[in-house]
């Protein structure tokens, strides 16, 4: 690959860029906006129903109104989100023209992508047993449903 000569000798805390045509500027953003879980979750709420308030959400996913305004603010820069005033409402809806250029790249390059025979087998047909799961999950201060209940008692 053929970087531009501006690149050379910068420190890697400069920020790099090269010239790359809109669309692919445009899926680096998308990318990058629908890079958290929780802007993942709120897609696939509007998605489901569209036209949702900013406190409609917060009722479907267990976040201070903050963080989801914090979210969709990013998946608004993002242009992922459209947004309406209707009075002292703000309506958010999906971009649908920016998700058509997410699918139609997606599309085009995973097809793209052939998965040997032999690695398809694993793949389909690995069932997800990890070891410690418990473990991991505590670190991250996961209560499991039969403390919170020898708790409560």
């Amino acid at each position: 690959m053929i970087y531009d000569n501006e690149l050379i000798g910068k420190s890697m805390g400069t920020i790099k860029h090269l010239n790359f045509d809109i669309e692919t500027r445009a899926i680096g953003e998308i990318c990058k906006a629908l890079g958290h879980p929780t802007r993942i979750q709120i897609m696939t709420l509007l998605w489901k129903r569209d036209n949702r308030t900013c406190g409609e959400i917060v009722d479907l996913i267990p976040l201070a109104q903050s963080t989801i305004s914090k979210h969709l603010l990013e998946l608004k820069k993002a242009s992922l989100v459209k947004i309406k005033h209707e009075g002292k409402k703000t309506i958010y809806s999906i971009e649908v023209d920016n998700l058509k250029v997410l699918k139609k790249y997606f599309g085009n390059y995973l097809s793209t992508i052939e998965i040997p025979e032999k690695q398809k087998s694993t793949v389909l047909g690995t069932k997800h047993k990890l070891k410690g799961r418990k473990s991991h999950l505590k670190q991250y201060n996961y209560q499991f449903p039969d403390r919170r209940i020898k708790m409560a008692l």
